[in-house]
């Protein structure tokens, strides 16, 4: 099936008339009514439409509905790529989501605190808020979550950062 399949999946079913007929073929119901109620010619589009994306196809016994077109559609259109580890949780190398499992949560705090922060970088807070605001709308909570999770050290005044 052509990677542009769903396009003509699409524009076959776009025409409220042409869905029907299409549901009258998937449940095996009649369609001449349905397509004589039409002028000659949109009947006559609707039909090749469906035809044409691979919707329908003609029997002995009539039009039916080609089985798991959508599924090919779908297929050939090729699924983004799944998003594994860390990169679930981020977006265009920002944090879209806290993950809800301690385990997740653990990686990503560390995947942002060495990106954030190089071994033996100390920073001023004001430092470590502009790099966090790089990676997270969250600045506070994720610089809090880095310090309870022993990732990064603060001072007692609370001026400095640095990794542990």
């Amino acid at each position: 099936m052509h990677h542009n399949a769903w396009r003509a999946i699409l524009a076959a079913l776009a025409d409220d008339r042409a869905r029907e007929i299409y549901a009258r073929i998937v449940l095996a119901q009649p369609i001449d009514e349905a397509l004589s109620a039409l002028p000659a010619k949109k009947a006559e589009r609707i039909i090749e439409s469906l035809s044409a994306a691979g919707l329908v196809s003609a029997t002995a016994e009539g039009l039916v509905a080609v089985p798991d077109v959508f599924a090919g559609a779908l297929a050939s259109a090729g699924a983004p790529a799944r998003r594994e580890g860390v990169d679930r949780f981020l977006q265009d190398g920002r944090l879209i989501g806290m993950p809800a499992r301690a385990a997740d949560r653990r990686a990503v705090l560390e995947h942002l605190a060495t990106r954030v922060l190089a071994d033996g970088d100390t920073v001023s807070e004001a430092e470590i808020n502009a790099r966090l605001a790089e990676v997270t709308d969250d600045v506070a909570g994720l610089r809090r979550a880095f310090v309870d999770h022993a990732l990064v050290v603060r001072t007692a005044d609370g001026s400095a950062y640095s990794r542990t």
